[in-house]
């Protein structure tokens, strides 16, 4: 049997951000941080696109809804960096002036 994306057995939590309840807070969240928070660090102005889990909820449905965990990003941050944190590598970008800055 074939999985859609939104649904993969090893995240059974997918289902909340279906929830009306999910929507009001991701769309809360994008409103109020409307730029991506990793492209500012190198002050690259960019809308962001996902309300991201900074501490990563695993099915916590506390964490999950914790409006205080989460930040904006953009999707290719999301994708990428966003990613190579949560398994634990050190994602490096270089700032105006030409000096590194870690993300994360």
């Amino acid at each position: 049997m074939m999985y859609g994306v939104l649904y993969q057995p090893s995240r059974p939590w997918r289902h909340l951000y279906k929830t009306a309840r999910w929507q009001r807070l991701r769309e809360h969240q994008l409103a109020t941080e409307p730029l991506c928070r990793m492209c500012l660090v190198t002050e690259d102005v960019t809308a962001a696109e996902v309300a991201d889990h900074v501490i990563p909820h695993k099915g916590d449905d506390e964490l999950f809804h914790d409006a205080s965990n989460l930040q904006s990003l953009c999707k290719h941050h999301h994708d990428s960096a966003k990613q190579m944190i949560e398994h634990g590598k050190s994602v490096v970008t270089y700032g105006v002036d030409g000096y590194p800055i870690e993300l994360g």
